[in-house]
Order: C-alpha cells, then structure tokens, then sequence
C-alpha cells in the first residue's frame, strides 16, 4: 500500500488491542519511516480525536512499539518524530482515563525510562506532565516515575526550583526546534544536490520561497533555544558562584577547627604528663601525718581487721566420778537404809587431835542420817557429792542448845564450849 495520509488514518482506525494487530500496524509504519514526521502528526491528530480511554492506550502502545523497535534497529527517525510531542499525548491519554488505563500508561512510562527509549530531557517532561494532573485531581494515586522509581525524592530543592524551570523551557524549545531543523536541512540538502534535474524557473522560484520560509523558521526556534541554553548557563554560574563561596567559608572553618583541635590536643597531653608525674611521686613518698581531706572527697576506708573470737569464760565443773556410785536401795517399810561398809583389815593409827575425837563421840552418840552420810568413801571430792556437802558449823548446831549436852562429861563439855 502507498503511503498516504488516507492509508495512515485507515491503519490507526483499525488498531485494536491485541499484540498481534500492534505489531503488524507498527511494522508498516517502520517500512515508511521516511514519512515519520506526516505519521506522528496524524497520529497525534488520532490521538486527540479518540473518543475512548482504551482506544487512546492503544495508540500509545502503538507509539511505544515503534521507538522501541527503532531503538533497536538504530533507526531514529521516529524516535526524532515523537520526541517533540509525547509528552502533550501520554498527558492526553492519561487524562480522563481510569485508574487502570492510568497504570498501565504508568508502566508504560516506566519502560521508557529504563530502557533509555527518549532522552533525559524528554522523559521528565511526560513525568512532569502526569504528576500535574494527579495534583490537580488530587487522586494521591501516582507511583514514582523517573528518578523517583528507585525511591527518590519528588521535591526539588529551593536553589534549585529556577534551575528547573529554565531546564524544563530548554528542553521544550529544543523538542519544539528538532522536527523544523530537520525538515530545513533536508530541503536544503535536496536543493544542493547537484545531480537533482532543474524544475523550471516558477517552480524552481516556489521552492526557494518554500525553503526560505523553512530555513526562517528553524533559525527563529534554534535561536529559542539559545536563549533558553543562556540562561540556564547563567542560572548554573549563580549556583556554581554561590557554592564556591559556601565552600571557601568551609574551607577556613576546617583549618580553624584543624588548629583547635591540635591545641586541645598538646592540653590533653601536658595534663597527662602532670598526672603521670603526680601519681610517680604519690608512689615514691612515705606519708608522715595525716592529708586534710579535700571538700567533696570521701575519707579512705581503713584496712578491715580479722575478727577473733572472745576466749571462752573458765568454768568450774567437777569431773565426772571414775567409779560411779553405787544404785540407792528402797525397802517396803520406808526405813532408811545404812550403807554397808566392806570390811577393812587396816587400822588408821590413833588420831589425837581434840577436835576429830570430840567429833566421833558425838557421832556414836547422835548418828547422823543416812542423807548425811558419805555416798562413796573412796570417791572423788572428799567422798562427799555436791549435793550433800554441808558446812562443819551446821554440824554441831545441834549442839549448841542445853539438851545436846546431857549426857556428857564436864570435861568433855567444857573442852567442847572452848571449841
């Protein structure tokens, strides 16, 4: 099929939306990439005539295939012919449609970018247009896009707000100016070429009128251009003037804190130094008095002391008896019995003493009870145990009344009175 405007229109009004239909339109459109700019045009002007959502995704899925299989031929016509207007038509499809064509236009976008399809440049303006219509829908339903994809910030700084926005009028005026330049040079070009026939000389003078005009135009936008690149240049040494001067404030500020730094430094070493010495002559010197405390010191504890047990107070106890005594004796009548003495073939000498006579002659006359008698001649304390021990005087306060002495001689009374 010839290519004509007709066949164009008849070749986008029958795109549906299968990968099949895309592929063979986008095929076609490829085999005339000559005509690239004629076949942007009218497929912008579809593009703005469709009256459906899905029927304007399905020319962007159209534009979408055709750059990137003329990215991989190395082919830019098209990419050249869309640059300068799909911004305007991804913010056509995009506007009005659904949250689901929305993503999809998205994910579209998206490819763009990673796969480098546009220029830098180009990309930011199709990101920017979107993200204006969500703002002013205020659907808070956008994804990141561009550098925000990875997870970067949206916001642009304040320094830098007027930098963007003469990048963004560079860019426009240069997408504006590509497609009139490139028309210019190859109307040029042709009329150049020496081995191109002469037209006759109205004809010959309509192309010169035709390709002046061109020629007037390209100029007229290159030189937009320029001055959009002037004063983002102009822009850029601002800042640039700007952070030189922030850097050198810096720079002083670093030496500054370089040489405080170092005289803290040569401090932190002398004080050392005098601590090392002090605790030498701490270690060195034998303390003869006391050291006042200083105010807020705490006194040294003194050195603890072992504890030692208190001697055990002396105790007077009587041995226990090495010959126990002998098991006490009971009758039925209740009459105390009389210890029965073994016999004892040895004699005592006489004694002569006064007083051990004058107390046997009162035992043979008064015999004591048996409670008084020894429980054990030959046992240990005297032959007396601690309970019975009674004291001498006790014994003879018997006789100290009259009736003690009847029955005694004179001289044994009178001898006992003396005692």
């Amino acid at each position: 099929m010839a290519f004509t405007d007709d066949s164009v229109r008849s070749k986008l009004s029958g795109l549906v939306d299968t990968q099949e239909s895309i592929v063979t339109v986008s095929q076609w459109v490829l085999f005339h990439r000559r005509h690239a700019d004629r076949v942007a045009q009218l497929w912008m002007q579809r593009l703005k005539e469709s009256s459906t959502p899905s029927k304007r995704l399905n020319y962007l899925y159209l534009a979408n295939e055709v750059a990137q299989q003329s990215k991989i031929r190395k082919k830019d016509d098209f990419l050249h012919a869309f640059a300068p207007i799909i911004a305007d038509a991804t913010a056509t499809a995009y506007k009005g449609a659904s949250f689901e064509i929305q993503q999809k236009i998205r994910r579209v976008v998206e490819v763009w970018r990673a796969r480098a399809i546009f220029e830098e440049p180009i990309l930011a303006a199709v990101e920017s247009r979107i993200d204006e219509l969500d703002r002013n829908r205020g659907s808070g339903k956008k994804n990141l896009l561009g550098g925000q994809l990875f997870g970067g910030s949206s916001s642009i700084p304040m320094e830098l707000k007027t930098l963007a926005e003469l990048q963004g009028s560079l860019s426009k005026a240069d997408l504006t100016a590509r497609p009139t330049l490139n028309t210019a040079t190859k109307e040029y070009a042709k009329h150049a070429d020496p081995d191109s026939t002469a037209p006759s000389p109205p004809v010959r003078a309509a192309q010169l009128s035709t390709l002046i005009k061109n020629l007037a135009a390209a100029e007229s936008q290159v030189a937009d251009v320029i001055k959009a690149r002037h004063a983002t240049i102009l822009e850029l040494e601002k800042l640039i003037a700007a952070q030189k001067e922030a850097l050198a404030v810096e720079e002083d500020q670093r030496i500054k804190l370089d040489s405080q730094k170092a005289e803290i430094e040569a401090e932190r070493r002398e004080v050392e130094d005098q601590i090392r010495k002090g605790l030498s002559a701490h270690d060195s010197a034998t303390p003869t008095e006391d050291v006042p405390l200083v105010a807020g010191e705490e006194p040294t504890r003194p050195a603890p002391e072992t504890l030692t047990p208190p001697p055990p107070e002396a105790e007077t106890f009587t041995p226990p008896s090495l010959h126990p005594a002998p098991p006490e004796f009971t009758t039925t009548t209740g009459a105390d019995l009389i210890a029965e003495q073994p016999p004892s073939h040895e004699e005592p000498p006489p004694n002569m003493d006064p007083y051990h006579a004058t107390t046997a002659v009162v035992g043979m006359i008064h015999p004591r009870p048996q409670s008084l008698s020894p429980a054990n001649v030959n046992g240990v304390n005297g032959g007396y145990g601690t309970a019975k021990k009674r004291k001498l005087n006790d014994e003879f306060d018997a006789f100290q009344s009259g009736d003690a002495m009847d029955g005694i001689d004179d001289d044994v009374a009178q001898m006992l009175e003396r005692e």
